[in-house]
């Protein structure tokens, strides 16, 4: 586990979606879009959690979208999100390295014991409203002091107490990972002491958030506020409501990004949106690669 922690701290680990089109995964431009991240510096990328629409895949879905990326990936951290005994075994046979573990209500912390024991584990303290669990202090202590258990994501969204509540439990694990999934303040987040991103936002324009994170692990001050102030400003196009349809916004601007075709980029299961949104998402993709240039 040593050896995985030490891959993932300082990296940013894109949480991808799943491009499909006329409602059936888009077999190509799922191919097209690993290929595509490969060549990207991310630390590894993971599938089938919220952003990959992971509870929502039929077992054939999740197997053909794994199998992918560690076709494409096979030297990067490939991280699945998990819901299940099941949903885990089929994460280990298909080569995954670490499992992101969906909240759970009934006894979290056995829920974290059992799926652990399949791959090493990631906590996730996801937001309610998009299906999370608000752990406690006790809880998440004992989370933390599982031994397959190496670090915690956390995505409030837009709560920036919480956040802090959690990395003031971190404090007494410094062997975990305080990962952060704050696309709305990812900078902030590593002020706040995450040492690795697990964001949807990632999805993508990568290459500006891994050197966002480097800048800050070098501290180079100058840098991470021009990256952050183009993040923050990418964000606020993407991760806005209604919240759900950030999934179809992030295809979006992977395929303003190049990474996808224009025209696989649906989400079954999000809500319609304007195009005005996608014109103003692909706008924003058109800002930052010019700026950031």
């Amino acid at each position: 586990m040593a050896l995985l922690l030490e891959r993932l701290e300082w990296g940013l680990i894109p949480a991808v979606p799943v491009p499909f089109r006329d409602g059936q995964l888009d077999h190509d431009a799922q191919r097209a879009y690993a290929s595509w991240m490969a060549a990207q510096p991310v630390a590894g990328i993971a599938v089938w959690a919220h952003t990959g629409r992971g509870p929502h895949l039929s077992a054939d879905q999740r197997h053909t979208v794994l199998e992918a990326w560690r076709e494409a990936m096979p030297g990067k951290t490939i991280v699945a999100g998990v819901t299940d005994v099941t949903t885990a075994i089929e994460a280990r046979r298909g080569r995954a390295d670490a499992l992101l573990i969906f909240p759970q209500r009934a006894d979290p912390v056995a829920h974290h014991a059992r799926l652990s024991r399949e791959l090493p584990g990631i906590a996730f303290y996801l937001y309610e409203a998009a299906g999370g669990v608000a752990y406690d202090d006790a809880t998440l202590h004992s989370i933390l002091d599982l031994p397959g258990i190496i670090g915690i994501k956390v995505a409030t969204l837009d709560s920036v107490m919480t956040f802090q509540r959690i990395a003031g439990v971190m404090r007494s694990h410094p062997g975990k990972l305080l990962i952060t999934g704050e696309d709305r303040f990812l900078g902030y987040s590593l002020m706040l002491g995450a040492r690795a991103a697990l964001i949807g936002m990632g999805a993508a324009l990568p290459d500006f958030q891994a050197e966002l994170i480097r800048a800050y692990a070098e501290e180079d001050w100058r840098l991470f506020t021009r990256l952050t102030t183009l993040c923050d400003a990418f964000s606020q196009v993407t991760f806005i409501e209604p919240m759900e349809g950030y999934i179809r916004r992030m295809l979006w601007a992977a395929a303003a990004d190049g990474a996808i075709p224009s025209e696989a980029c649906d989400d079954p299961w999000g809500p319609p949106l304007p195009q005005g949104e996608r014109h103003a998402v692909e706008r924003m993709i058109g800002h930052v690669r010019a700026v950031g240039a």
